[in-house]
């Protein structure tokens, strides 16, 4: 099918160079094409000098330097010669001099780094996340990301009791986490406490932005991926969220500036949709009036924003995650993602999210309502207050990591030190070393013991 435009599957030149064995080494490695010689970029006959010589040498060169075979055509219009070469697409990697290029729209690319290391694994029917990692076993994962597992995987009926009631050996080999003797990368990333040891930046960075370079706060949340979209959700929503308390009848309700089922789609989906390979971690930046998700990793070839929040199947990037992450129940194998979010969006009578796409990153925008917006200064004491809710004169308890432990706290009074490290996104030691603070100043207290007991909110 001719068009006027040059795309991902036609390309224009008006005379011919050895160069272009480049383009046509980039159609093989992609989804084919036709390099048609004789036409400007217009796509206009301007006709070539000597075609029936390069009818003859261009098969050779290409067999020469590729040892692939395509298709060399004379055609004429209105007296002027062109020729047309249609490249068919290989299911092996095909170099040129010992190069890698691919098509991507309607640009060729040298494939390099972490982007020849997927293509490669591709082209073999393997992906990033599937790759075996040898002196890892299943003893060294992490049991609470299995319970974790678990639980979900029961409460969203995905799983039975039947199928969960295995080793966690064999909960690996039933998520197809294994290869032989050994552990995917896909199993470290979802179940080992710490997962940066094998992969770097396999994290999540939050912080509160004042103006787009006045950084206020920030926090990291490690671990393993499993369970990590639930301890970003509770950072977000008791630290970096203004809640709007409104009561229907007796009934407190805390509206908040994006709706909670979307905001977990959003960090869910950088989560297991995110390339691993660039080392790059997960990135929330919360301004007053605003929030922006960043996920490293560019969309399926060929498609754009316009394909992403249109209907579309399944296409996960790490699909060995996916598949855990949807048999836990938290995510959908049907590309539904994206509407979830518009549609929890509308719901709550907000914005839409603005999705904007790079060659290597994702990123979704949530607007906060009018009711939501603040001027880009630094909090008041009034979204303190509002954070923290336990007595009138706590102006003292500024610091984010203590009023995200008072938050908590207030909830679930008997949680453990170390599942409280959890939620609010630090260590053990920072916890132990904020409660003493707490404690002192007189703003919580232990009712038992420290195996029994509970936390109690105390006015001062």
């Amino acid at each position: 099918m001719e068009t006027d435009f040059e795309t991902q599957n036609i390309e224009w030149k008006s005379s011919w160079r050895d160069e272009y064995l480049k383009w046509i080494c980039g159609f093989a490695n992609a989804q084919g094409g036709v390099l048609e010689i004789g036409k400007d970029d217009n796509g206009t006959v301007v006709g070539v000098v000597d075609a029936r010589k390069l009818l003859e040498d261009i098969p050779n060169k290409i067999n020469n330097a590729m040892a692939i075979v395509a298709t060399v055509d004379l055609r004429t219009d209105d007296g002027l010669n062109y020729l047309v070469i249609t490249v068919e697409p290989y299911s092996y990697p095909i170099s040129y001099h010992g190069k890698y290029y691919i098509r991507s729209g309607a640009t060729n690319r040298e494939l390099t780094g972490h982007a020849l290391d997927e293509f490669m694994l591709r082209k073999q029917g393997k992906t990033w996340d599937g790759v075996p990692v040898p002196y890892v076993h299943v003893n060294d994962l992490d049991p609470m990301g299995f319970r974790y597992f678990r639980r979900n995987a029961l409460s969203s009926a995905r799983l039975t009791d039947e199928d969960l009631d295995i080793s966690d050996a064999a909960l690996v080999d039933s998520l197809r986490l294994a290869e032989g003797n050994y552990l995917k990368r896909a199993a470290i990333l979802l179940f080992h406490e710490d997962p940066e040891k094998w992969v770097v930046g396999s994290y999540v960075k939050i912080g509160y932005f004042e103006t787009e370079t006045d950084l206020l706060y920030q926090d990291e949340v490690h671990g393993p991926l499993i369970s990590m979209a639930d301890k970003v959700l509770d950072i977000i929503y008791t630290k970096y969220f203004r809640g709007m308390v409104s009561y229907e009848g007796i009934q407190r309700k805390e509206t908040f500036p994006v709706p909670r089922a979307a905001c977990r789609e959003a960090v869910l989906n950088a989560i297991a949709h995110r390339d691993y390979s660039s080392g790059v971690p997960i990135q929330i930046k919360v301004f007053p009036d605003e929030v922006t998700i960043f996920s490293n990793g560019g969309l399926p070839e060929n498609w754009t924003a316009d394909d992403l929040v249109a209907r579309h199947g399944s296409l996960p990037h790490n699909p060995n995650i996916a598949n855990a992450f949807f048999r836990s129940g938290q995510i959908e194998t049907w590309g539904r993602g994206i509407e979830k979010i518009e549609t929890a969006c509308r719901d709550a009578g907000i914005p839409s999210p603005v999705f904007t796409t790079t060659s290597t990153e994702v990123r979704v925008t949530f607007p906060f309502g009018k009711t939501f917006f603040v001027p880009r200064v630094l909090p008041t004491q009034d979204v303190v207050d509002n954070v923290v809710d336990v007595v009138d004169n706590v102006v003292d308890v500024v610091d984010n990591n203590l009023r995200a432990i008072i938050t908590v706290l207030k909830e679930i009074p008997y949680i453990t030190q170390k599942e409280l490290a959890l939620r609010v996104g630090v260590t053990e030691r920072t916890i132990s070393r904020e409660i003493r603070k707490l404690r002192e100043a007189g703003i919580i207290s232990r009712v038992g013991s420290d195996r029994r007991g509970h936390w109690v909110i105390t006015k001062r």
